[in-house]
């Protein structure tokens, strides 16, 4: 009798395991489900999201992500409409909040930009540059702020000791090199690989120089106010991508190889020549930042004063850096 009340008792908790355990699935099943969608540039500084979730770190935190490549613009369009919950870009999000869009940047993953100075071989220093020619892909994008930032720093007048000129694509702009029609470019990562063996070498990184926020994560201030959960996952998502990347050269090449479509070699280099500007704990630099603003009004002809609250909310990135155990 006590044997069988003993089997009944052990039968009995087995089931109510079983229940549990059926339980915690169907919530973990049911929290793995939240759909969301990550639109991104096409280019490598905003590959943090690609890896998040090629890797499993959005699902890890629980995302069915969809990674959409899609320009600037239309993605501050989309936020906008609600046709897409997050956007990678810096820039042009900044032009679309300071033109009344109701966004916001919370994380930044990229705190430099992956522009470099390239030239052809007969110009050793950024000085030997003074009154040669520039070539950029166009006026008032980001490698033609970053550039005229890299002549300054190095005690040039951006605007009057180089010129610049609107050049065509990379490659097109390597072709002119060698023809001896512009003395330099602003080459970014991997074109610079096809310049370096062209025979044009980097004279200088701009991520050595100087802090230029480039990609990060942008939102629609209602997700801040009705999702503020959601956002702390995604951003931990993200600097968990970055801490990979940084960490793990081997795991992530192929991952750059399958998302640009580029071979072992040029994926090889784009890593090591843009794995330095990715940071590992979401931070935004302040002093880069202002920089940013700064140039973005300029741009848009804006005189007031902008806060950095008018166009960022890093209250969810704090709490995220905090269950990270970042300080």
């Amino acid at each position: 009798m006590l044997n069988q009340l003993l089997i009944s008792k052990g039968q009995e908790m087995k089931k109510i395991f079983v229940t549990l355990l059926a339980f915690f699935h169907l919530q973990t099943s049911v929290h793995a489900a939240d759909r969301i969608s990550i639109s991104t540039p096409g280019d490598a500084a905003h590959f943090t999201m690609h890896l998040a979730q090629k890797k499993g770190f959005l699902k890890e935190e629980g995302f069915d992500a969809e990674v959409i490549v899609i320009s600037g613009p239309v993605a501050n369009v989309a936020l906008n409409n609600g046709d897409t919950d997050y956007f990678s870009g810096f820039g042009s999000a900044l032009r679309a909040i300071l033109q009344g869009l109701p966004l916001r940047i919370v994380a930044c993953y990229r705190p430099t930009p992956h522009f470099m100075l390239q030239s052809r071989p007969e110009f050793k220093t950024v000085k030997d540059l003074k009154g040669k020619t520039i070539g950029v892909r166009a006026f008032g994008g980001g490698p033609d702020l970053v550039g005229r930032l890299i002549i300054k720093h190095f005690g040039l007048d951006p605007d009057k000791d180089v010129k610049w000129v609107v050049a065509g694509s990379d490659e097109g702009r390597y072709i002119r090199m060698q023809q001896e029609l512009l003395d330099a470019t602003i080459a970014t990562v991997p074109t610079d690989y096809l310049g370096r063996k062209m025979g044009f070498p980097v004279i200088v990184r701009s991520e050595d120089l100087f802090t230029y926020p480039f990609s990060g994560l942008t939102i629609h201030i209602r997700r801040i106010k009705e999702k503020p959960e959601e956002v702390k996952r995604v951003i931990r998502a993200g600097i968990k991508a970055n801490r990979y990347m940084r960490e793990n050269r081997d795991g992530t090449i192929p991952i750059l190889m399958s998302t640009y479509r580029i071979d072992r070699e040029v994926a090889t280099a784009a890593y090591d020549s843009f794995i330095k500007g990715f940071n590992n704990d979401g931070s935004m630099p302040e002093y880069g930042f202002r920089r940013l603003l700064d140039d973005t009004k300029r741009l848009m002809k804006i005189d007031r004063e902008v806060a950095f609250s008018e166009v960022s909310d890093l209250s969810i990135l704090r709490e995220a850096r905090r269950e990270l155990g970042i300080k």
